[in-house]
């Protein structure tokens, strides 16, 4: 259930802060959101996944911790990517 190889270059492509970036938060962030969203679609049609939504679960998690990182390091990264990816109100 990766990223396909075309749309992973895509986030990077729009996300990065450098030309050789693949590992800053906004990308990490951006990228796990991705997955994210793929992987509540898949539950959807597969309610009974357990497996997989506890994965899911470790992903939000993640992206969460980035996120408070991203907050305390940088509040006007952070703002301008929860708006970007349409995170929160």
């Amino acid at each position: 259930m990766g990223l396909a190889k075309e749309s992973k270059a895509r986030i990077i492509q729009q996300f990065h802060q450098h030309e050789s970036d693949t590992g800053s938060s906004e990308v990490q962030i951006a990228l796990l959101t991705h997955r994210i969203t793929e992987l509540t679609d898949h539950l959807k049609r597969h309610k009974k996944d357990h497996h997989s939504r506890r994965g899911l679960l470790q992903m939000v998690s993640r992206r969460r911790r980035l996120l408070n990182y991203l907050r305390r390091v940088d509040d006007e990264k952070y703002q301008n990517l929860i708006a970007a990816l349409g995170l929160r109100k």
